[in-house]
């Protein structure tokens, strides 16, 4: 492995082709596989690392923007929602089916706080990624809904694995990870509009919050069985940005009851109206998943999901008006296509939106 690391280093501007050519020289003469680069940064002095991370490094976008995205999930707990929509994985939390990658990490990690934030800035360093700075986002179900000391057990225990020590109290972690090598320069709480307390959420250190918004409809909400009001949507915006909180909106297009016409109307209102306006989206069409409601309405043929084709046309309309304050940050829920029954299950369409957006340059 010395060996190959000395070949990699000493060519400047290496492509992919000899990266690659490198390797296979390597394997062919220990009789080997191709090794990984994890494998060839681990063996790596720190010296050398630094140098082979420029073009070793697996999947750079990850922390383009400088900040680690570790994302960690709840054990599944009952939820005080019932939405139609929502699926329940056999050990997942709901809304999740447990086959997404960040469900499948908790599930190996057996929903352990601290074991999930070890195994996940295991996973990006030995990718060559720089874990200085973190964003800790808490997954699964409705996490305020849980009781307060198990909310704060687990926010410390996610601190504890960010510290890579244990503390005896939340506020002890927190301090340590000032001036630790990993730290947490952001925490995202995910909730519900009716189960939002921002003084336990500030006392947790939490910067932002992501809320189920779904729709801006109350005849919606009600068809879904959300169990919110858009005036609660409202409340719960009002009390967030009051005390500082960066807002992100969960958004479903599709839902029953919606035309093409109504999700660009929800999306103007998001977008104009005061009582709104989110720092952030996450745009989710309406997916139908086994074990559902939804999917019972689907298979008696009370329900039709939209399409690839419905979401390209809503999604340019939505780029044509989006401020530029209002940062897009997902499209598509992150559920294997193979547990989608019916539904959009493509997770490039904003790839292919904004790549005729910019051909046509509309924007």
């Amino acid at each position: 492995m010395k060996q190959l690391i000395k070949q990699l280093l000493s060519k400047k501007g290496l492509t992919y082709t000899e990266i690659n050519e490198f390797k296979k020289q390597y394997a062919d003469k220990h009789k080997d596989k191709l090794p990984l680069n994890s494998e060839i940064l681990s063996a790596a002095t720190a010296e050398q690392r630094e140098k082979l991370i420029t073009f070793l490094k697996t999947k750079p976008t990850r922390t383009i923007s400088g900040v680690s995205i570790i994302a960690i999930m709840t054990a599944p707990k009952p939820c005080p929602g019932k939405c139609i929509y929502c699926p329940q994985g056999d050990n997942a939390p709901k809304s999740y089916t447990g086959f997404e990658p960040a469900a499948m990490r908790a599930q190996l990690n057996n929903f352990d706080a601290y074991k999930q934030v070890q195994n996940r800035l295991w996973q990006l360093n030995s990718t060559g990624h720089n874990t200085s700075k973190n964003e800790l986002i808490i997954m699964g179900g409705t996490f305020p809904s849980l009781a307060w000391s198990e909310q704060k057990k687990f926010i410390k225990c996610a601190f504890d694995g960010f510290n890579n020590k244990k503390s005896k109290t939340l506020l002890d972690a927190q301090k340590i990870n000032e001036t630790t090598k990993n730290r947490v320069v952001g925490l995202t709480i995910e909730t519900r509009p009716d189960w939002v307390f921002p003084k336990k959420f500030l006392e947790l250190g939490a910067t932002r919050v992501e809320l189920g918004v779904q729709s801006t409809s109350d005849k919606i909400l009600k068809n879904v069985c959300r169990g919110n009001t858009v005036s609660q949507v409202a409340d719960a915006t009002k009390e967030l940005k009051e005390n500082c909180f960066k807002i992100l909106y969960h958004i479903m297009p599709g839902l029953p009851g919606s035309t093409l016409k109504s999700d660009i109307a929800m999306f103007k209102t998001l977008f104009s109206d005061e009582r709104f306006k989110p720092d952030m989206l996450k745009i989710y069409p309406t997916l139908v998943i086994k074990g559902t409601k939804l999917y019972d309405m689907w298979k008696k043929g009370s329900y039709k999901p939209v399409d690839e084709e419905y979401m390209i046309k809503l999604l340019t309309e939505i780029y044509k008006i989006s401020p530029k304050w209002v940062r897009i940050m997902r499209v598509q829920r992150d559920i294997p296509a193979p547990y989608i029954e019916a539904g959009p299950k493509k997770s490039n369409i904003r790839q292919m939106v904004l790549r005729d957006l910019k051909t046509s340059k509309e924007i």
